[in-house]
């Protein structure tokens, strides 16, 4: 039904090394791999596939932002997936996330809000074939108005 492209086997460009601390922020393309630390804000470039996944050793405290993320250690800050996010069973993230596609293993903890955007390819489908969702319009007394059976 859906074409999902997995991330687990993404080529990785880039690696950060477990003894590894980086203070400032970061951008790249391609694949990250982080095993160390990053105090500063990760972001892939624009247009880019970019793919980053954070080891269990990983930490990031500032906010990131890649087209997909796979994630087994922290971030204490926000995420921002254009396409998917794969949260391991050791991930921990202090802020938002916000993603088209999500899953998530047992033991995954988030602190903050998990906020859906439409994907853009799945958007895009949807009006090529002439359908359209919409949500039920609510009342003035804040009651779903559907249509009448």
């Amino acid at each position: 039904m859906f074409k999902q492209k997995q991330i687990k086997n993404a080529k990785i460009d880039t690696l950060i090394g477990a003894n590894t601390r980086i203070n400032g922020d970061l951008e790249f393309a391609g694949g990250l791999h982080v095993d160390g630390y990053i105090n500063g804000n990760v972001k892939a470039q624009p247009g880019a596939d970019a793919f980053l996944s954070v080891s269990e050793q990983g930490c990031i405290e500032g906010s990131v932002i890649a087209f997909n993320v796979l994630l087994n250690g922290i971030v204490k800050g926000d995420i921002e997936a254009g396409d998917r996010v794969e949260l391991g069973s050791k991930a921990r993230v202090l802020g938002n996330v916000h993603y088209a596609v999500i899953e998530t293993a047992v033991g995954a903890q988030i602190n903050g809000k998990l906020i859906h955007r439409p994907n853009p390819q799945a958007a895009g489908a949807d009006q090529a074939a002439g359908g359209a969702i919409s949500a039920p319009a609510l009342s003035e007394a804040g009651t779903e108005e559907g249509p009448e059976l």
